[in-house]
């Protein structure tokens, strides 16, 4: 065919992964580039020097898997790795709701979603299965002891509202495995496969990181320790490096995986087909007294069909960039971008009566999954009456090491322990007490702990308007995304939030960052490359295919046309697997753009 490959992946996410998978299990010769480092168990850091050096800033000598972005009211945490953002995502997989493929008209009526839920559902089942999806165990030991779940469940029953909103406490599915084998189907008890804490994992095939390694690197049942966002070290979170990355290498003809590898330019070939060209970054060739890193390598491949799915940042910037290489883009480039209705919030001092007195509440959000179920709050598509804007409140939590620094960060009480902690010691060694036993001076000193244990994380995701817009400044990315056109819908959160706090005699906090800075901080980025029917209206059809270049595609969270409303992946994924499907069904040789027409038609475009 005189290209290298039948398909280069850009991106090994929800959508990069998936359809390295797919095509590879097809039989195309599939190369996936990632620009991060895989992440075998026990690989995740912890200690405060490695943690700090955990970000991607290649420029920098940072190749760590945290790709902080900071626009002037808007910003998002992404992943750098192989796995993507599975790697750092609280594991939640929500259908998007059947209703809310809509969005909303400036004159109050609403606008359907180029794609549907009909279109997606069957790629949700897949997915589901793929990634062993499970409901948390609650009814099991020790899982009946999480105690932030049981509260939220509370919460959501004695919640007292001055609006007539309807709202729904649901357990979540889980990408994490709680039994040691694939579960049938998530909403059922399998009694014969239990589940058990930090038992090892059973595995059909050897998983990616112990064919790399040439040797078995185990995974065990979830550890019920809280650290899924910054890492599982045990390999409890089934992130897509332990079931599509592998599944794609274990095809007859295995997709080529490359990591540290990133693109930096990509433009088409005049005979059919594209070429891309990436660096290959080397962590080791850090200078240890600069910092600095020589300049990389760059290589250039080709292809017959290319898979753009690098993020709702990296994607649109890539494009962006490149764009004098695609003169038929759509002018909706870098349109439609969304924070996904995301707004992290706190439940801080919850109180309760014990023997007669009031004392702190005991939520410990460090035990179990980071996130374990969520109040669903209506909306008006539901057709219960004038709801507002829909969104999903999840329960939060963060691992033993983010307790320790909240309960420092309580430095005025501590103090005051830690002095008189001094003088104990100092009597003793002064002669004027000789008590060498300090075991309750040492309890003391580390106090109750009841701002940690009283406390957790609310985590919203939900409808905020998709009036956004990515766009290059001196060459690099802004976002101009404000949130006064969602700020009702933002303010509902925050009543939801407020109403929970009560619930629990609770105290409701904002985060920092949205209070002072009125910021909003996302997980969930979307838009930048919207679908549409027509190149008028997105970049992408439904299948991700570039209006006006063919076989060309972007498969990832910047083609989604608006806020999902619950965590996207799931949704990204089932789009990314529908996609592929579209490429295997119709797999040739491309045209030359020149003597192409771009599809314009609805009809057309579902075929």
């Amino acid at each position: 065919m005189g290209n290298e490959f039948d398909a280069v992946i850009i991106g090994s996410g929800f959508g990069g992964s998936v359809m390295a998978y797919r095509l590879a299990e097809a039989g195309l010769k599939v190369c996936l580039l990632e620009r991060g480092k895989p992440y075998p168990p026990n690989s995740f850091p912890r200690a405060p020097y490695d943690l700090g050096k955990n970000f991607w800033d290649p420029g920098s000598g940072l190749y760590g898997m945290f790709d902080v972005w900071s626009f002037k009211r808007s910003g998002a945490l992404v992943s750098s790795g192989l796995g993507g953002g599975s790697l750092i995502y609280a594991n939640i997989h929500i259908r998007k709701d059947q209703e809310w493929f809509k969005e909303d008209r400036p004159d109050g009526s609403y606008e359907l979603w180029p794609i549907s839920y009909n279109d997606l559902e069957v790629h949700y089942g897949r997915v589901e299965k793929m990634l062993n999806v499970q409901k948390y165990p609650l009814e099991h030991r020790p899982y009946d002891q999480t105690l932030k779940t049981l509260a939220f469940r509370e919460a959501d029953q004695n919640m007292q509202l001055k609006e007539q909103l309807t709202h729904k406490w649901q357990k979540l599915n889980l990408a994490v495995s709680f039994r040691t084998r694939p579960v049938a189907n998530p909403d059922d008890d399998d009694l014969a496969n239990p589940p058990v804490v930090g038992a090892q994992l059973h595995e059909d095939v050897p998983n990616y990181h112990t064919v790399k390694a040439g040797r078995e690197m185990p995974r065990s049942t979830c550890r019920l320790c809280g650290e899924c966002d910054i890492g599982c070290n045990f390999g409890s979170k089934n992130t897509l490096d332990y079931n599509y990355i592998t599944a794609a290498i274990h095809q007859p003809r295995p997709a080529q995986i490359e990591t540290l590898c990133e693109v930096k330019a990509v433009a088409p070939l005049a005979e059919g087909g594209y070429t891309v060209e990436f660096v290959r970054h080397d962590p080791g060739a850090v200078d240890p007294v600069t910092g600095k890193c020589p300049a990389p390598p760059r290589f250039t491949t080709t292809c017959d069909r290319l898979i753009i799915s690098a993020g709702t940042f990296g994607s649109p910037y890539l494009l962006l960039k490149n764009r004098a290489n695609f003169p038929a883009l759509s002018n909706t480039l870098g349109t439609r971008f969304s924070v996904n209705g995301d707004l992290l919030s706190f439940i801080i001092k919850s109180m309760e009566k014990k023997n007669g007195k009031t004392v702190p509440r005991r939520l410990d959000p460090s035990f179990g999954p980071v996130i374990t179920s969520a109040i669903r709050v209506g909306d008006t598509l539901d057709g219960n009456g004038p709801q507002g804007r829909g969104f999903y409140t999840e329960d939060g939590g963060n691992p033993y090491l983010l307790s320790w620094v909240s309960e420092l960060a309580g430095l005025g009480s501590f103090a005051h322990r830690a002095v008189h902690f001094l003088k104990m010691a100092l009597k003793y060694r002064l002669g004027f007490n000789n008590d060498a036993n300090l075991s309750a001076e040492i309890s003391n000193l580390l106090g109750p702990a009841s701002s940690s244990m009283s406390s957790f994380p609310i985590l919203t995701m939900g409808r905020d308007f998709a009036n956004g817009k990515l766009f290059l400044k001196d060459g690099l990315l802004e976002c101009d995304w404000s949130q006064d056109k969602s700020q009702e819908y933002f303010n509902r959160v925050r009543r939801v939030g407020e109403a929970i706090a009560r619930a629990l005699n609770a105290e409701y906090m904002d985060n920092p960052s949205y209070k002072k800075l009125h910021q909003v901080i996302t997980a969930h980025p979307l838009g930048g490359c919207p679908m549409g029917l027509t190149v008028e209206t997105g970049v992408v059809n439904t299948f991700g295919e570039v209006y006006g270049h063919p076989g060309l595609f972007v498969v990832d969270g910047s083609i989604i046309p608006g806020p999902v409303g619950p965590n996207p992946s799931l949704t990204i994924a089932a789009i990314s697997d529908r996609a592929a499907d579209h490429i295997i069904r119709n797999y040739r040789r491309p045209i030359p753009p020149s003597v192409t027409t771009s599809v314009t038609t609805k009809e057309q475009d579902n075929e």
